[in-house]
Parts: C-alpha cells; structure tokens; sequence
C-alpha cells in the first residue's frame, strides 16, 4: 500500500490515474528545485507525469530537463507516495502516484523548456520548509535527516 498525502479523495469525484517521477537534486551543499509560476508560484521537487509508453527514469530525465535545463545523473529510487488533486493546468482531478528518486545535477544544458517553471536552488535546510506538498516534504525530510 502506498502512503497518501495532502487531501482525502472526494466523495463521487473521479481521478485519473497519473504516475509520476519526481526528484531530490543535491549537488554542491545546494539543493536544485522548479519554481512553477503557474498556477503557482509554488516551489517543487522537478518531475512530473509519466507518458504513456514512457518508463519511469527516461520520464525522470525528461522532467527534470524541461523543469530546470538540467541533466542528471545515478537517480536511485527512495519510494513513493498517492496524493489526491485538481490540476488546473490540465482541469483535470487526479489521483498522483508520485515515485521520488534522488539524483545528482550533472550539468545546465540551458534554461527550462517549461516557460513556466525556474530553477532555484536552496540549501537543504530550507527545502522541507519550502515545498509546496506535504509528499515531497516528507521524502526531502527523511532524505536530509539521515545525512
């Protein structure tokens, strides 16, 4: 059974199932992290959702690319978690099956594909504070906690 976060599912609402591969990026006593602008701000582990026929880390790769202009390198999966959501973005009401690795940034290939999304980085202390959801502030937090 995977752990849920954030708000209970509505009662006669209908999710879509939407898989996901989301990222810690520690490099250099930084964390790299996506600020989305819209519908945001909201500052987020990079990631996002699997397409269909997509593996997970070629989506990890992907997302991470598009949200920050990174490359990354050796993620190694720490788990995951379901958490319930309207996506204005998509006007779509989700049920998120979120997978957290942590990888290491290799190297800035350019700025985000994803017009609406920065890169920011932030010492580990102030991530867990600053996350936008409750699923990725656990994993930051036990990410950071057992260094």
């Amino acid at each position: 059974m995977i752990r849920r976060f954030g708000e209970r599912p509505r009662l006669g609402q209908n999710y879509r199932m939407r898989p996901g591969v989301y990222a810690i990026l520690p490099r250099d006593g930084q964390v790299l992290l996506t600020r989305q602008l819209e519908p945001g701000p909201e500052i987020q582990l990079p990631g996002g959702g699997i397409d269909p026929g997509e593996s997970p880390l070629p989506a990890l790769h992907r997302e991470v690319f598009e949200e920050t202009g990174w490359s990354i390198a050796a993620p190694r999966r720490l788990g995951a978690f379901r958490r319930y959501t309207f996506m204005p973005e998509y006007d779509l009401w989700a049920e998120k099956i979120c997978q957290i690795y942590v990888a290491r940034p290799l190297r800035r290939l350019g700025p985000p594909a994803e017009s609406q999304h920065q890169a920011v980085w932030l010492a580990p202390q102030d991530v867990i504070s600053c996350l936008g959801n409750p699923g990725d502030r656990h994993f930051a937090q036990q990410y950071f906690c057992k260094r």
